[in-house]
């Protein structure tokens, strides 16, 4: 050193400038080294200086990463990777105070005590470290440094309540990826920088953050390093660390040196504690916001004067103690563990047999361990490499390969790339040692390439993680007060400013699922206001859509195609159904009111098109008195009455009336009065819908399945649910009523009162089982008894002649009822065998048909009017005139006693009949629509 040496401790809190005075006052000469306590703030300045003087002039040296131009002036180090005797013009040491640090100290304070340049030298760093520099360097000056903006102390904030440009400081790997995740769900997202990432990784982080896709930086203490970003704000998420040996508490000024990031040039910055860290103690708050510290009295040292004669001798000057007061004895590093380790190999001791030897297994020794897998691992793989190079000079290009070959791979999670990364950074390493390998260049390209390909992925990775660009970007924007694009396509899938956020689904925006809490909100507010024009596109596209591209479900719901645009509401008549739209309130005023416009015209034209016998009913004004009263209760019964609720309605209509009314379609049946038009599935469907509006029910019961004759009956339904599906009830299952009004019909011929059974017809049209069929008829106030007989089989029939039988005939079609429509389709499925046999007509077998050995029996029911005349009403015992007393025959044919008919097809039924001259009276005629009119008639013939 020369006499004329400038030795100079630039000493203060952080934000004092003293890193951008050094990059100054070493340009200010034609050379110099700067050296830095991480490679990735070495990183930082090399580009500073970079773009200052150019890349001819700067080399760049760390552990794994070496630049080195031809004429290079200015070096840029780590502090263990400085050059030593280059006799630069400047040296300057940065965070100086490191030289405390119970791993990394030794390494600094060798700094402080023999590196120095020729014509200046620096030392950076904290003023604790006043007391032991102006001991140990006699010769010092010192210049104190102020902050240039204030730092102050805001207690404890939740991590959701984080204000923006924060850094929140965590301890761990865990850690930090746990408070990194939750700022995602919750404010978009964060950056991550940690001292184990890639120079080349931790630089796509810090533009994440600094160019404002997010607001937020987690990171391990190693912001505390110098590393310069724009925060406002650091949180400390614990106030305790691992320091390699046990968890303690973080000193004051150790605090200070990393809440001191935030507030960078003239910009004043806050700290405190988020998370579990509890609040900080009012001194320690106050001593970190005044850099007021405990100085520090003793630096760590390990002897650099070593003798390399043997391994026994390299150990021991590696472990002599300092002899100053201002020194302590550093703990064993890791080198100084693995040399101890090898030195128990009796292959190593035999290979370091000489001064080269042990200087070369120092050096291996030296190599740092950043995989951490442990220390047995580490010295393992040290001894191999010693082997390679001790034997061949250099390691083999075949190892090299296969080790960067075993690598290089991009697949995986953030912990396997981070495993990666870790081992690359060794060979990276091991290829920057000059004559480690024989092609020096390759292989350093080879690692770079390796290392910059796992550190894109890792970016990759955590971006993926940690940050949801989608908010991010949207949160920005809006901050921007930028007008956003959104686009909507076919799908209904919605992106904003190409990112997805959601589906459009008619005029409601549903966002993204996979959004939660703040997310979800910010996600929305931003997409809807996005999406204001595509509101105003589609409804004028949903204004003019065809009625064939509306529909409604049974639960009132208003559909688009595919998507709810609305729901029915009970209006002020049943036909008369208002609409509620589905429409975000972000769409506006006018979106609303044209959805609703629409919606209104489709579903008064759908009743309008479904109602219309019903509509025109209402409107016919040659209606009048009873016939108009009766015509408003079947619009208010939606077309279809219960004959038994308005019995006495249709009792009054006298056959004017009818008429009028049959005109509209009308059909007055014996348990049903009832518009056959609207037993159709569109109008019953419809009908339901209405129906359950004005009940107000709250959950719709489905319509019954098109084109079933009987249906069961439904378990639980409202009272007269059966009669709007255009079913009634009986028994098990409910029956079509026009289908009944046609069995009906059937039953009229019947003898009511002495007992009849089903004829096959009748299980046709109902397309039930006799089991089946007896259960609606007691369901429908009949008493079936059920009994069996022997069943008499049909005489065989020569294949010769032609069937005669009346069995083999086809049945004879039926004729419809007077009132049945033309329309009307009747669903008859093919009664099961046993129905079949047990109720169809069977001629005797001849007396020459030998009788077979086992007897079939056949179960049969016989149906008799079961309902009670009322207690008021004597048996009426003369219908017509002239008909004395027990001379009434029943209608229907007389039947021997296995339910065949007699007498001959054609024939008379026995017993004549009288009539009298004088027509009956009308008052006393017997209504053919009543639903008692078989049993009366009944009783009439029977008297």
């Amino acid at each position: 050193m020369s006499g004329s040496s400038r030795i100079v401790a630039v000493l203060g809190p952080t934000n004092t400038g003293k890193t951008h005075y050094a990059i100054e006052r070493m340009l200010g000469h034609r050379t110099g080294v700067i050296g830095l306590p991480l490679r990735l703030l070495a990183r930082e300045v090399y580009d500073k200086i970079v773009a200052i003087r150019g890349p001819s002039v700067v080399a760049l040296v760390t552990g794994e990463e070496r630049i080195v131009p031809p004429r290079a002036k200015y070096w840029v180090c780590t502090v263990e990777a400085m050059p030593e005797g280059m006799g630069a013009d400047f040296v300057a040491i940065d965070e100086i105070q490191l030289c405390a640090d119970p791993e990394r100290g030794h390494v600094f304070t060798d700094r402080l005590l023999r590196s120095r340049g020729t014509n200046e030298t620096l030392f950076l760093g904290s003023d604790t470290l006043r007391g032991p520099i102006a001991a140990l360097v006699p010769e010092v000056k010192f210049i104190r440094r102020e902050r240039m903006s204030q730092l102050v102390y805001s207690g404890s904030k939740k991590i959701s309540r984080m204000p923006a440009r924060s850094a929140i400081v965590g301890f761990s790997i865990d850690n930090v990826y746990a408070i990194a995740e939750l700022l995602r769900r919750q404010k978009g997202g964060a950056a991550v920088v940690m001292g184990a990432l890639s120079p080349r990784t931790r630089n796509a982080q810090v533009e994440l953050y600094q160019n404002g896709e997010v607001d937020y930086l987690v990171a391990t203490d190693a912001i505390g390093m110098g590393l310069n970003l724009d925060v406002n704000h650091v949180a400390f998420s614990s106030l305790t660390k691992f320091d390699g040996r046990r968890m303690r508490h973080l000193a004051p000024n150790e605090l200070a040196q990393i809440a001191g990031r935030a507030g960078r040039g003239m910009s004043d910055g806050t700290f405190g504690v988020t998370g579990e860290a509890p609040p900080l103690d009012d001194g320690v708050a106050q001593a970190i916001m005044d850099s007021r510290f405990t100085p520090m009295k003793k630096l760590n040292w390990r002897n650099a004067a070593l003798r390399f004669g043997s391994v026994e001798a390299l150990i021991d000057s590696l472990e002599v103690s300092p002899d100053s007061e201002h020194l302590i004895k550093a703990r064993p590093a890791d080198d100084l563990n693995a040399l101890k380790s090898l030195s128990q190999e009796a292959e190593v001791i035999a290979r370091a047999s000489d001064g080269p030897s042990v200087r070369l297994l120092w050096d291996v020794c030296r190599i740092p361990d950043f995989r951490g897998i442990s220390h047995a691992e580490h010295a393992s793989l040290l001894e191999v490499i010693y082997g390679h190079l001790h034997e061949r000079g250099a390691i083999p290009d075949g190892f090299m390969a296969r080790q960067i070959r075993r690598i290089d791979k991009t697949d995986g999670d953030i912990d396997a790339l981070s495993k990666r990364l870790a081992y690359i950074r060794t060979w990276t390493y091991v290829a920057q040692r000059n004559g480690w390998v024989r092609d020096e260049s390759h292989w350093r390209a080879e690692t770079r390439i390796v290392e910059d390909r796992l550190s894109d992925a890792l970016h990759d990775r955590l971006t993926q993680r940690f940050v949801d660009r989608r908010t991010s970007v949207l949160l920005r924007r809006l901050k921007q007060k930028e007008a956003l694009l959104a686009e909507v396509n076919d799908k209904g899938e919605v992106t904003v400013e190409g990112e997805f956020v959601g589906r459009l689904e008619g005029f409601r925006f549903t966002p993204d699922k996979s959004a939660q809490g703040t997310e979800a909100k910010a996600l929305k507010s931003a997409s809807l206001q996005a999406l204001a024009p595509q509101f105003h596109l589609r409804a004028d596209r949903f204004y003019n859509a065809p009625d064939t591209e509306i529909d409604f479900t049974d639960q009132g719901g208003l559909m688009w195609g595919e998507y709810a645009v609305g729901k029915l509401v009970a209006g002020a008549e049943p036909l008369k159904p208002m609409v509620e739209v589905f429409v975000d309130e972000a769409a506006g005023p006018d979106v609303e009111q044209k959805v609703q416009r629409r919606l209104q015209h489709f579903i008064d034209r759908k009743v309008a098109a479904l109602f219309e016998p019903l509509l025109n009913l209402s409107r016919d004004e040659e209606l009048s008195g009873l016939a108009k009263g009766f015509a408003f209760r079947m619009v208010e019964g939606l077309g279809v009455l219960p004959r038994a609720g308005v019995a006495q309605e249709v009792k009054d209509l006298d056959q004017d009336a009818r008429g009028a009314l049959r005109k509209h379609g009308i059909r007055f049946g014996q348990f049903t009065i009832f518009m056959p038009l609207l037993l159709k599935p569109a109008p019953t469907r419809l009908r339901l819908v209405l129906w359950a509006l004005a009940g107000g029910l709250q959950e719709f019961p489905d319509a019954p399945p098109p084109g079933l004759v009987t249906v069961p009956v439904a378990k639980g339904a409202p009272e007269g649910y059966d009669t709007m599906c255009g079913y009634r009830d009986a028994g098990e299952r409910s029956i079509r009523i026009d289908m009944l009004e046609r069995l009906a019909d059937m039953l009229r011929a019947e003898d009511s009162r002495g007992g009849f059974e089903a004829k096959p017809d009748m299980l046709s049209i109902t397309g039930m089982t006799l089991e089946q069929f007896a259960d609606l008829m007691q369901g429908l106030g009949y008493k079936a008894e059920r009994g069996e007989r022997e069943k008499v089989k049909a005489a065989p029939v020569e294949a010769e002649k032609p069937a005669t039988d009346v069995t083999e005939q086809p049945a004879a079609e039926e004729t419809p009822a007077p009132e049945a429509e033309a329309e009307e389709v009747v669903a008859t499925a093919e009664a099961p065998a046993e129905a079949t046999e047990s109720t169809e007509a069977v001629a005797e077998a001849p007396a020459s048909e030998p009788a077979s050995d086992e007897t079939e029996v056949e179960v049969f029911y016989t149906f008799t009017w079961g309902r009670q005349r009322p207690a008021n009403r004597a048996p009426r015992r003369e219908q017509r005139q002239g008909q004395g007393p027990g001379k009434g025959k029943p209608r229907g044919k007389p039947q021997d006693g296995r339910g065949k008919p007699q007498g001959k097809k054609g024939g008379k039924p026995q017993g004549g009949k009288t009539f009298s001259s004088r027509p009956p009276r009308k008052e006393k005629a017997i209504d053919p629509d009543n639903p008692f009119a078989a049993a009366l008639m009944g009783l009439k013939d029977g008297n």
